[in-house]
């Protein structure tokens, strides 16, 4: 009797003990979390009535949870400079918009008075290193949530029927502004042609004084 407790004991082991020795034979952990991505992002440049756009489309997959943060970012960079825009917060894994390129700008009526790389300067529109004029050469655009991304983007090509630079008469309005521009007589010209006038009326003046005094 006393000989059989043993057996039993060990018998009771086994038995509790195989099943989990076989449960853990069959054990497969959990896959590591997946890291957010916005691969699937977007940038495009467009113009709307002479004013130059950036249109952006962000996708922010993320499902496990891992972005800390859900604010985007557009760094644009190019000829030794770089600034940073402020996109806006997403929003189930979306955001998407627009924003005036750097150095763009429009009044209330909607018309463009300004663009990159260009300044106003007494009524003439005349070509400046300033005004983000390194912008009309990026090629590409940084986008930043918590992950990242490097997409396309380039500045918008004027086309007829929507300019991305001031126009040729919006150019040279103020320096054709003389009236003597529409006669074809040059300012520089005005005093040699006043002063043939009054050698001419000199000789006409001495000719008569002469030919009177022959009739006499």
């Amino acid at each position: 009797m006393l000989r059989s407790i043993p057996a039993a004991i060990f018998l009771a082991a086994v038995l509790v003990l195989a099943p989990a020795a076989a449960h853990a034979e069959d054990y497969v952990p959990p896959p590591p979390p997946v890291a957010p991505s916005i691969a699937n992002s977007s940038l495009s440049s467009v113009c709307v009535a002479d004013v130059p756009y950036i249109s952006y489309d962000i996708t922010l997959v993320d499902p496990d949870n891992q972005a800390t943060s859900h604010t985007a970012y557009l760094t644009l960079s190019g000829g030794g400079q770089s600034e940073t825009f402020l996109l806006g917060e997403i929003v189930d894994g979306q955001l998407s918009g627009t924003m005036l390129w750097p150095g763009a700008s429009v009044g209330d009526d909607g018309q463009p008075t300004g663009w990159p790389g260009w300044m106003l300067v007494g009524g003439t529109w005349v070509q400046t290193d300033g005004n983000y004029a390194w912008t009309r050469d990026v090629t590409s655009a940084l986008i930043t949530v918590n992950p990242e991304t490097t997409v396309p983007l380039s500045y918008p090509p004027s086309a007829p029927d929507c300019l991305t630079s001031p126009s040729d008469s919006a150019t040279t309005t103020s320096s054709s502004s003389s009236g003597l521009a529409s006669t074809g007589v040059s300012q520089a010209m005005l005093p040699i042609g006043i002063g043939s006038i009054l050698v001419i009326l000199a000789g006409l003046a001495i000719f008569l004084l002469r030919r009177r005094a022959s009739t006499h």
